[in-house]
């Protein structure tokens, strides 16, 4: 089945899906997105999802471009049209479409808004858990505002092909202390000798992930202790155990940092146990 896009308004094929060649967000990077999980015909955490878009547009001083009501009607029918019921559902919107300038464009330019879904595979994303990633780390080479959820990547998109290249899955962006702040597209995480749970704190610096902040609920409800405060990459690399969040992924046991292995090299019972847990805590939306 051809898939459906919702581009401005239109739902289309996805294959001949396209914006204005002056669209902001392909000249200038000046857009926001998100993604949510859809699992078991639910979309996860939509509410999150939806703050933090919100948040993200008032930072940037970009107008919703649908009301927040119509924007999620739209997103479960774009899951539906394309029959998702594992996968993702992705929304970016960006400052519009004007004349190439710097400068914002004149009052009245509607933002774009774009809504796409694929499915994914459950089965492959449980095997790649059982078998644990590889991470690499990267000097921190981002803008300071790592907070907004923006579509200008490409620092990122140059770790993870680097990480690629090494053999691994995701690289770590650390500050030159040699401080963990956060994966190319993940939040990271390690559990202590003393089964602590720590990740850096999202008040700055990193990206304040939605998976990030349900999990902290998980590991209420496992009894598990969360402490939010930084830790390097020595001490990621003597941990327990070593883990990374997203909608993307959940929850993904780390088992390999810069080629060393994490405890016994194999993905831990913590990460697992959350992992496991997870759906019975997250805002699940029927699409």
């Amino acid at each position: 089945m051809p898939r459906i896009a919702y581009v401005n308004g239109r739902y289309v094929a996805h294959a001949g899906a396209a914006v204005h060649i002056e669209d902001r967000g392909y000249q200038f990077a000046d857009g926001v997105y998100e993604v949510c999980e859809v699992a078991r015909g639910y979309i996860v955490d939509m509410t999150r999802h939806l703050d933090r878009l919100g948040r993200s547009l008032s930072e940037l001083r970009i107008d919703w471009p649908v009301n927040r009501a119509v924007l999620e009607l739209i997103m479960r029918e774009v899951v539906v049209r394309n029959r998702v019921k594992n996968g993702l559902v992705y929304l970016q919107v960006t400052r519009g479409v004007a004349p190439r300038d710097h400068v914002f464009p004149a009052a009245g330019t509607h933002s774009s808004l774009v809504v796409t879904a694929k499915r994914t595979d459950p089965a492959a994303a449980a095997r790649k858990a059982a078998a644990g990633l590889k991470v690499i780390t990267v000097p921190e080479n981002r803008w300071e505002r790592v907070d907004i959820k923006s579509v200008g990547l490409l620092p990122n998109v140059l770790a993870r092909q680097q990480a690629k290249e090494a053999g691994a899955q995701e690289a770590w962006f650390v500050d030159p202390d040699g401080t963990v702040k956060e994966g190319a597209a993940t939040n990271a995480w390690i559990v202590t000798k003393d089964g602590v749970l720590v990740t850096r704190p999202a008040d700055h610096g990193i990206l304040r992930g939605v998976t990030r902040t349900t999990l902290m609920e998980v590991a209420e409800n496992l009894g598990l202790k969360v402490e939010e405060r930084g830790f390097t990459v020595d001490e990621a690399k003597g941990a327990r155990e070593a883990f990374i969040t997203a909608a993307t992924t959940i929850v993904m046991p780390i088992v390999a940092i810069d080629g060393q292995p994490v405890a016994n090299g194999h993905p831990g019972s913590v990460a697992l146990s959350l992992r496991d847990a997870f759906f019975d805590v997250a805002e699940k939306i029927q699409a």
